[in-house]
């Protein structure tokens, strides 16, 4: 198991990696702002969900003990970051996906960032986060972390006049709509998170 974590460890960094180059290269290139670049890059979901992911699998790899680790590979937390994973999988396949056709790096970035990270973390999930400790109040700490970036999201757009999805992009769909798309979202997420919960306490050892 100890060398698949560490596969699914370099498979998410190279795609934050790649994702990140192609963003600071298009900002270049543009003479933009690098530093816009950067905190565009670390201003989506997905790029912040798949950190997150990241995170978890290469503590696990990790033999020192730290609270850092402690806090990362905790079964509520691992379990949260699951849900969120999935969420932006979804979220990128059924609202995203027909609306651009990425290729060469970009398709490669978009591959292993919604596609293939949410499936290696659910495996990850699945065989080594203990099972049996997650209950449904737990739900009511996870969607803390959704509701901030929305939070952060909309101000951000409201500053600057630009939103890191069209489903959010009061500009153009009015806050109405947003906070509609919004609450659909965060519906799926929960209905997710119960499975989770579910999925826990169904596998939880004897």
């Amino acid at each position: 198991m100890k060398r698949f974590v560490a596969v699914a460890a370099l498979s998410g960094w190279a795609g934050l990696a790649i994702q990140q180059y192609l963003i600071l290269y298009s900002r270049w290139s543009s003479d933009a702002s690098l530093l816009g670049g950067l905190i565009s890059f670390l201003s989506f979901f997905t790029v912040l969900t798949n950190t997150l992911v990241v995170v978890v699998l290469s503590y696990w790899l990790v033999k020192r003990e730290s609270a850092a680790k402690r806090f990362f590979l905790a079964p509520v937390i691992s379990s949260g970051i699951a849900v969120s994973i999935v969420v932006v999988s979804l979220a990128y396949n059924l609202l995203l996906r027909h609306l651009w056709t990425p290729e060469g790096f970009q398709f490669i970035a978009d591959e292993l960032l919604h596609d293939v990270m949410p499936v290696l973390f659910l495996i990850y999930w699945w065989r080594c986060v203990p099972k049996g400790t997650l209950r449904v109040k737990h739900i009511a700490g996870w969607v803390i972390y959704p509701s901030v970036y929305f939070a952060y999201v909309l101000l951000r757009g409201h500053w600057l006049g630009q939103y890191q999805y069209p489903f959010i992009d009061v500009g153009s769909l009015g806050y109405p709509q947003v906070f509609v798309n919004a609450g659909g979202i965060l519906l799926g997420f929960i209905v997710i998170a119960l499975a989770v919960v579910g999925l826990d306490n169904r596998l939880k050892s004897p």
